[in-house]
């Protein structure tokens, strides 16, 4: 599984903060870089944006063509049947980027995982497994694909994890986005579920609300 290198939109001052957001199937990391100028975080904040690329791997569900994809997905039904392997595999291409962060300077409390689609699902994974504690998980019109198998990480017990799904979506159902949300409650992960009439998309209505939480989750630790 190889792919590009990722974009990396820098502040205009050095980086104290950085987000990390996983494109959906079929797409690539540019297809979030419009959305950094429309968050309108403050300067002082100097967040880093991060936005990896899928590798290309034939995809089962669209007839085995290559497309840019985290991991293979086998079946539409409701649950999701994946292929974890693979998913694990992009989740610990994530975690070395964790790991570049913070090797970088920055503080590991100040690393948010955000993640669209497919991109969601290992978002997931990564930061709910990753060995040091992130600033939080933002799930966008996405599932839990690893419930079974996640090998949790203690010092990611109580990392906040906001999820956003519409509920017109007709790629990945607000059924599944609920119940994954449901079953996280369960395991024990503070978890907050918004909803919007929208498809399977991000809508300006949501902008606010990410540009909020955000904001909550990256002010400076205090000393």
């Amino acid at each position: 599984m190889v792919a590009d290198a990722p974009i990396i939109i820098e502040p205009e001052r050095p980086a104290q903060a950085t987000v990390i957001i996983l494109h959906g199937l079929g797409a690539s990391g540019h297809d979030f870089e419009p959305l950094v100028p429309m968050l309108e975080l403050p300067e002082d904040l100097a967040v880093r944006f991060v936005l990896p690329h899928a590798p290309s791997l034939p995809v089962t569900v669209n007839g085995g063509m290559t497309m840019p994809a985290w991991y293979d997905i086998l079946d539409m039904e409701l649950d999701r049947r994946v292929d974890e392997a693979q998913l694990r595999e992009s989740a610990h291409r994530i975690q070395t980027l964790i790991d570049e962060q913070i090797e970088a300077g920055i503080d590991s409390r100040r690393v948010i995982v955000a993640g669209f689609s497919q991109g969601g699902a290992v978002a997931y994974e990564a930061a709910l497994s990753y060995p040091r504690p992130l600033g939080g998980v933002l799930a966008l019109s996405t599932y839990f694909a690893t419930p079974d198998s996640l090998e949790p990480s203690a010092a990611n017990r109580d990392i906040p994890i906001e999820v956003h799904h519409g509920t017109q979506d007709p790629i990945v159902p607000e059924t599944l986005g609920r119940r994954s949300a449901e079953r996280l409650e369960a395991m024990g992960y503070p978890v907050n579920y918004r909803t919007w009439p929208m498809p399977h998309s991000v809508s300006p209505e949501q902008l606010p609300e990410i540009r909020r939480w955000l904001l909550e989750r990256l002010q400076p630790a205090e000393e």
